[in-house]
């Protein structure tokens, strides 16, 4: 059975599988089809998302272990569900005392049969693994090391010690391993494993290998050919060595039964590639084009200008998009991924040995030219070999501008060439072009998710992944041609509001956005919250722009719940890396952030906060209702987040990734109501919204039709909603505009409205009379 809407459920040990089949009466009443569960494979002990995962042969026991997903599995057919599992190819944990297969690759060295498993230069250093594990440097945790049998302790890690070595002194102990414990810090520089993306504890995996694809999908391989899962989402596939071999391995070996997503981050009008066999994307793409839809381009547009204002950003502090992105770029290549630098540098010198043309080019110089080609990717991985599209000749002259000396500047030239396959071939030149691309996506996913959207914040809702915040609205007609192109060649893709990885649930987006209509009323409240709360004691934020987001996060919260507030903002701060860090903590400064919030907008200044919240009550309701809407009826499908059927007001993990309780009885939510209905219907009707179902924009005319976005989904569906509903209400309402609807008679699936006759104008003001969005039904018979 393909999906009609999936529901996202992240398990954890308090959340294990048996909680998820209690839940299952509940969802299959929302209306949903399959169960999305969050990773299921043996993971660390503890872990509260799964993508640690130190077993791909077993199922989770902490969450139930096999027989626990079978009997889910069973219950959730009982009640006409199934699953689909997110499964994590690309990376396992770096933790031996928890992982098996790095267990007996760390004791063996690179002749144990697991040592293939795992992306490891061996030829990089002296030849050993670097595990960047130990607090300090190794002279001062000898006394923490203990060695018991064939084990080595430090605290409560555990490391195996290779054959004969049990009994040697400690020092040369250490010397006898395959591996290197060290200080933690030598990560950045010294590791020779990839990672996922700078996270030492997470070790890439080779399922390019077909033996160590074989190996690690067998036991999801088997739940599939059993019928226990029937679809599947493919973890951060940007990572692996050849994503399009492994995804056509994939499908051979499912039998091309499985409904399959990727986690895929499109950029602008970047492209799905068109041969990958899969359904689509996770859909951060369409929630781009949701948020951007119920932005006003103006009013965004004022907001930056007052952010400028306020906030006073320096040059280094994201006074203008790109610049941002860029200068974020060039701190984590040159120091958080430098390990990764280096590694390319080392296969780029290698190839240049052997190749007299290559020769000539010294180190510096291609570590230069890597650096500044990689800074240049506007995309997470390029993955048109050949085209210039992505790796341009423009990215190649300013490239070159790092060189002092034109004749050097030529080594661009070769590592463009060599990142888009055009010089040579071998085993290196393969290595050269997969690290460069994995590197890419790398650097993209911790330049911009993780620190230029902490740098760049005038309008918070617009820094989502997948999100631009640079040019953050999109137009209706950009809406429809994105909804035509969908229904056209990925009419079963992904599509999602919310998700674990959200740096704020769709909900707060919603009301953040609602400041992008009425960005002098924002400046005005801004105005006042700020001279009230520097009279506190502790009200003082530590700098203007931290107070921007504070206030801003805020607002989206509606209600600022200390401790969530405090803990988010922290985080924010770190991953800007502009007064402290994750890996550099300024301990002064992070005090006066959470005294700042504890005083200010957790505190004093409560009362402000929610009054102007209520203030813009109306609009946000527009919104919210808006995007739920089109979420459900756009072509795609839908993936509710737990626990956003209702009001869900969540900010960045671990915010957003608490155990999953189904909404308690009693009268619905207007969205919930709304989103069962939706989904009710996609269920009842799953030929209009499925792979045979078209999308058809309706434009409506007048004085204000721009702030009506509607579409027919195959002649049966009809979906309108109101945009910009503040901007809407100053313009003075809907006036004479009209929408006109398909032939036929069109029933109301909201409420008791009228029957609407197709074939002629409709009032919009009439459409809208009871809430700003419509559902309509062509009546059958």
């Amino acid at each position: 059975m393909k999906p009609t809407a999936t529901y996202r459920l992240q398990l954890q040990p308090g959340f294990p599988f048996s909680a998820a089949e209690a839940a299952v009466p509940y969802l299959a009443g929302l209306g949903v089809s399959h169960l999305h569960l969050s990773p299921v494979l043996e993971a660390v002990p503890g872990s509260t998302h799964g993508y640690d995962v130190t077993d791909p042969t077993r199922v989770r026991e902490e969450l139930g272990g096999e027989e626990g997903l079978r009997a889910l599995a069973g219950t959730a057919r009982t009640h006409g569900l199934s699953l689909v599992l997110d499964i994590v190819p690309n990376h396992m944990a770096a933790a031996p005392g928890h992982n098996p297969a790095l267990w007996e690759t760390l004791r063996d060295g690179p002749a144990s049969p697991y040592a293939r498993w795992f992306d490891i230069d061996w030829t990089a250093g002296d030849g050993r693994v670097l595990l960047p594990v130990l607090p300090g440097r190794i002279g001062d945790e000898l006394t923490a090391l203990q060695v018991e049998g064939d084990v080595l302790h430090h605290g409560a890690q555990r490391f195996p010690l290779r054959e004969g070595t049990a009994g040697l002194p400690l020092p040369e102990l250490l010397d006898a391993q395959w591996y290197r414990l060290g200080w933690w810090r030598l990560a950045r520089t010294e590791l020779n494993y990839r990672r996922f993306f700078t996270v030492s504890g997470l070790i890439g995996v080779r399922v390019e290998d077909p033996e160590v694809f074989d190996a690690t999908h067998a036991t999801i391989l088997a739940l599939v050919r059993d019928g226990v899962v029937a679809g599947l989402r493919v973890d951060h596939p940007d990572g692996l060595a050849d994503p399009e071999a492994y995804l056509r391995r994939l499908d051979e070996a499912t039998g091309g039964t499985c409904w399959t997503v990727v986690e895929k981050v499109l950029t602008d009008e970047e492209r799905l590639p068109p041969g990958w066999p899969v359904a689509g994307t996770t859909g951060y793409d369409a929630l781009r084009r949701i948020d951007g839809l119920l932005t006003d381009p103006g009013g965004a547009a004022e907001l930056l200008d007052r952010y400028r204002a306020y906030a006073a950003p320096a040059t280094d502090r994201g006074g203008a998009w790109e610049p941002t992105v860029r200068r974020a770029a060039y701190r984590v290549i040159t120091h958080e991924l430098a390990a990764e630098t280096a590694a390319l540098t080392r296969i780029a010198e290698r190839i240049c040995a052997r190749d007299p043309a290559l020769r000539d080019h010294a180190p510096w110089a291609l570590r230069t030219a890597i650096r500044e080609l990689l800074v240049r990717v506007p995309v997470y991985r390029p993955y048109r070999v050949g085209g210039d599209e992505v790796l341009t000749v423009r990215a190649a002259a300013c490239a070159k501008g790092a060189f002092a000396v034109a004749a050097e500047a030529t080594a661009v030239d070769a590592v463009r060439d060599l990142a888009l396959g055009r010089l040579g071939a071998g085993p290196d030149h393969d290595a050269f072009r997969a690290r460069f691309a994995q590197t890419a996506s790398a650097l993209r996913a911790k330049s911009v998710e993780d620190t230029a959207y902490y740098r760049y914040t005038p309008l918070l809702s617009a820094n989502e992944v997948g999100g631009d915040p640079g040019t953050p609205a999109v137009s209706p007609d950009a809406f429809h041609a994105y909804g035509e192109r969908l229904a056209r060649d990925w009419p079963t893709t992904g599509t999602v509001l919310t998700t674990h990885d959200t740096k704020r649930s769709g909900d707060v987006r919603a009301r953040i956005a609602v400041l992008s209509e009425c960005p002098d009323h924002w400046a005005d409240f801004l105005r006042r919250v700020t001279e009230e709360s520097e009279r506190l004691p502790g009200g003082r934020a530590p700098d203007p722009q931290l107070a921007w987001v504070a206030w801003q996060t805020a607002v989206g919260f509606g209600f600022p719940y200390g401790e969530r507030l405090s803990a988010a903002l922290l985080k924010s701060v770190r991953e800007a890396a502009l007064h402290t860090s994750w890996t550099e903590p300024n301990e002064a400064y992070e005090k006066a952030v959470t005294d700042f919030v504890a005083a200010a907008p957790a505190g004093g200044a409560l009362a402000p906060v929610a009054a102007f919240a209520r203030e813009l009550e109306p609009y946000i309701r527009a919104n919210t209702l808006a995007a739920t809407l089109l979420h459900l009826t756009m072509p795609g499908v839908p993936d509710l987040y737990q626990g956003s059927e209702g009001e869900y007001l969540a900010l960045v993990d671990p915010d957003n990734r608490q155990p999953f309780q189904p909404l308690a009885d009693g009268p619905a939510h207007e969205k919930t109501a709304l989103t069962r209905r939706a989904l009710r219907l996609r269920r009842d009707r799953p030929e209009v919204f499925g792979a045979s179902g078209t999308y058809v924009p309706l434009r409506a005319a007048g004085p204000t039709a721009e702030h009506c976005v509607a579409y027919c989904r195959t002649g049966e569906v009809v979906a309108a909603v109101t945009r910009l509903s503040r901007r809407l209400e100053v313009a003075g309402g809907w006036g004479e505009t009209e929408l006109s609807l398909p032939e036929g008679r069109w029933s109301d699936l909201l409420g008791a409205g009228p029957e609407w006759s197709g074939g002629e104008p409709v009032r919009v003001a009439e459409l809208f009379a009871e809430r700003p969005v419509a559902l309509l039904a062509r009546e059958r018979g």
